[in-house]
């Protein structure tokens, strides 16, 4: 698996490169695409900013309200509605582009793809440096679009190297300049190293991918436990073995609402519960889908995520059973809940047809 070429393609500040492209004069001002709640007002979070908005200390999940109060000096500054369905259509015209580019082509999101470029580059690192620039020029050129490019022999390198030059940058990182490549970046650079895992290591003095090194798998066991060790252990030495593979997107039906006030209360809650199940159990039904897995969501006060789920024992298309299991979720998850929940939601997945004698059986 060593002997592999992967590049990762990073889009800049999607969404806003993308109200640039569909109003160039954007470009010279800071620009914020916004989710606004259900509230209405300025209630809701920041979904991405652009480098001029950001230099004011706009980022992405922030309050729409406190990018505001960072900006209200600035008199041309723009917040925009997000149009998720634009944007989906730019993503895709890019993500053609790539797969022209790719032996194997893995879609991770609107903004973001792994490419194997092994055997069209004859596993040569310069052959690879030159087509990520035909990548990033034939980008520019078609779409008006500026990426970030990691090019390494695996996946997770190529993630932290396409973020290493942003915006417009490439980085390439052969084999034997891994290690070093690696030693003076912030361990919160590996993927996945969110602020709870990054604080748990600075209190051992661990700052650096270099100096988290140096600290055995046993240490990290008792710290983190045996699956998430193994990943912080490996990430830190440029060690990924999992292949570029081509995905089905995963399909799942949900619907999540701005609820009138934060809380914690459970009957208020299941208030909204019962509607939210409804929305998306007619959605199943409209598509003729039973669903296997039940979950919720939380987007909490502090505007963080949380969420559970269940998979049921066999497929079905039941109202109740969708409204009794999102019920049990939702108290299970309450039970050591401290931050109020501002958004709730419902999903269900592992989706299958409903047809045959046995899927009406169930829907009854």
């Amino acid at each position: 698996m060593s002997d592999r070429i992967v590049l990762h393609v990073d889009f800049d500040y999607f969404y806003a490169q993308c109200e640039e492209i569909r109003n160039p004069n954007l470009r010279t001002k800071p620009v914020s695409v916004c989710i606004f709640s259900d509230r209405g007002g300025d209630s809701g979070a920041i979904a991405t900013a652009n480098y001029i908005a950001r230099k004011y200390g706009v980022k992405s999940g922030m309050p729409i309200k406190f990018a505001k109060s960072r900006l209200k000096q600035i008199s041309d500054a723009v917040f925009l509605p997000a149009d998720f369905p634009y944007y989906s259509d730019i993503s895709e015209k890019a993500m053609e582009i790539m797969k022209n580019h790719a032996d194997v082509f893995e879609y991770v999101g609107r903004d973001e793809a792994y490419l194997d470029v092994t055997k069209r580059t004859q596993n040569n690192f310069k052959n690879a440096g030159h087509l990520a620039q035909q990548i990033k020029n034939q980008i520019r050129n078609e779409i008006k679009m500026t990426c970030s490019v990691g090019v390494s022999s695996n996946k997770i390198v190529s993630k932290i190297a396409s973020n290493h030059k942003k915006p417009d940058g490439l980085t390439m990182i052969e084999p034997q300049n891994t290690e070093s490549f690696l030693a003076p970046l912030k361990v919160s650079d590996i993927p996945g190293i969110g602020k709870v895992t990054e604080e748990k290591l600075r209190e051992i003095n661990l700052n650096t991918i270099e100096e988290l090194r140096k600290v055995d798998i046993f240490t990290l066991n008792k710290m983190f436990g045996r699956k998430i060790s193994l990943y912080i252990y490996n990430a830190a030495r440029g060690i990924d073995e999992e292949p570029v593979a081509e995905k089905q997107p995963t399909i799942q039906y949900s619907r999540i609402v701005t609820l009138k006030k934060d809380s914690t209360e459970l009957d208020f809650l299941a208030s909204s519960l019962e509607e939210i199940c409804a929305d998306v159990y007619e959605t199943a039904v409209k598509n003729k889908k039973m669903f296997k897995s039940v979950g919720i969501q939380f987007i909490q006060s502090d505007l963080t995520g949380k969420t559970k789920s269940k998979m049921l024992k066999n497929p079905t298309l039941s109202l109740e059973e969708l409204k009794k299991t999102a019920h049990q979720l939702l108290e299970e998850a309450l039970i050591d809940q401290t931050l109020g929940v501002r958004r709730l939601g419902v999903k269900i997945s592992e989706l299958s047809d409903l047809q045959g004698q046995s899927s009406l059986t169930n829907f009854f």
